[in-house]
């Protein structure tokens, strides 16, 4: 299905009201095709077309999370679940170095703090693509990203996330995270945080999308910046501050996978708040 008819079949579901009405490209989809519609009240929609799963699942993020004044709206979503309609976030995807404790915090309560415990009866991890528990799936994306990072980093710090996550305890508690909630993700307006965007839903622990955020930058990944977003978080269980460190050096592996993909020129940054983080946590 193409754009343009897909504008006709909004407008038979009263989602639109003239067929006339442009479609505009958007970027930034790896996967998705996105479409930015403008309406005649000035209030426009964006249309993302991707995989039936795909699309299912940020609905029902989306939906579950509703009020959060962070996300978009969901507009429609197409029955069989070959596209989402949703409001659009006006704003810039640039980051704003120097802002983030403020950025993190407004994330905590603006988004996370009002996430709802779940169901865990068809699995951990991703929607879409669920494991057998949260540590299966910590696992998995551990064993990918270890591919990527090779010898950026030695044995003995493979070794110890691998020992890291095997020793966890299991979650008790699920939760519908985002599971993508970087700051490629955010929109920002006068260097603060207005919306969040492209959800690829997981179900595990809240934790889990406060330490992406953290991580997905390189700037502050100090001790001092994470207490000041982590002592806003209402999800914190009865963890204690070293298995929080833990999941913290977890997240910081993960995300060095990541940049080594997708932002190379941000890798020493973050080998140098790796060896920081790996310090802090053999430690405690």
């Amino acid at each position: 299905m193409n754009i343009e008819q897909i504008i006709q079949e909004l407008v038979r579901h009263n989602v639109l009201n003239s067929i006339a009405i442009p479609a505009k490209p958007l970027s930034g989809g790896t996967v998705s095709k996105l479409y930015l519609i403008e309406r005649t009240d000035g209030n426009p929609y964006v249309v993302k077309i991707n995989e039936p799963q795909v699309v299912k699942s940020e609905s029902i993020y989306l939906n579950r999370y509703q009020p959060s004044h962070l996300l978009p709206k969901l507009i429609f979503l197409e029955p069989s679940n070959t596209y989402l309609v949703y409001s659009f976030i006006t704003g810039s995807t640039d980051y704003p170095d120097g802002n983030k404790t403020e950025i993190l915090q407004t994330l905590v309560h603006g988004l996370i703090n009002n996430y709802k415990q779940v169901s865990a009866g068809q699995g951990w991890g991703w929607v879409d693509q669920p494991s057998k528990s949260w540590r299966d799936f910590l696992e998995d994306e551990r064993s990918e990203k270890s591919q990527m990072i090779g010898l950026h980093l030695g044995d003995e710090d493979h070794e110890l996330v691998c020992n890291l996550i095997q020793g966890m305890e299991e979650e008790k508690e699920a939760f519908l995270l985002h599971g993508d909630c970087g700051v490629h993700n955010f929109i920002f307006e006068d260097g603060r945080l207005k919306g969040v965007i492209d959800p690829t839903p997981v179900i595990g622990d809240p934790l889990y999308d406060v330490i992406y955020a953290f991580c997905s930058s390189p700037d502050d990944l100090t001790i001092e910046t994470f207490h000041l977003i982590l002592d806003q978080v209402r999800f914190k269980g009865e963890a204690s501050v070293t298995t929080i460190y833990e999941k913290v050096l977890i997240g910081l592996y993960l995300r060095i996978g990541t940049a080594i993909k997708h932002h190379p020129s941000d890798l020493d940054s973050y080998l140098l708040s790796w060896q920081y983080w790996r310090a802090i946590v053999i430690q405690c």
